[in-house]
């Protein structure tokens, strides 16, 4: 039996906000406490690690550096093409009612998983 465009439509239209609201969570988990981390931190620890790389004469430690070094050339990467947060927030607000009323979402699930109180009032889900 075919499905109808009508249902088509509707299974396009949840794909969509699952994937808005899943970038949205998922940069929320990127941020951590602390500390922020910025591109000018991450260049100052390479630099440095560079530095040891150079003067290590510890064999076992020089290759213990050099996966430091990789390991912040690809955080300094993944900074600088970090997603906007305010676009994926935006997302977000648009689809986040009428993904949580279809899905059965509460607020307070919404605020557990990090998302600010202020984005949730702003896409309307009341406590």
């Amino acid at each position: 039996m075919a499905m109808s465009q009508e249902h088509k439509d509707a299974l396009a239209q949840g794909r969509k906000e699952a994937r808005a609201i899943a970038a949205y969570l998922d940069s929320l988990g990127a941020r951590k406490r602390g500390r922020p981390v910025t591109e000018a931190s991450v260049q100052k620890r390479l630099e440095a690690t560079r530095r040891a790389i150079r003067s290590e004469g510890n064999s076992l430690r020089r290759v213990e550096l050099v996966q430091k070094r990789l390991d912040l050339e690809k955080q300094l990467v993944a900074l600088r093409t970090k997603a906007d947060q305010s676009a994926l927030e935006r997302q977000f607000i648009r689809h986040a009612r009428p993904y949580s009323e279809r899905k059965g979402i509460s607020r307070g699930a919404w605020r557990e998983a990090g998302v600010p109180a202020s984005v949730l009032q702003e896409a309307d889900i009341k406590r």
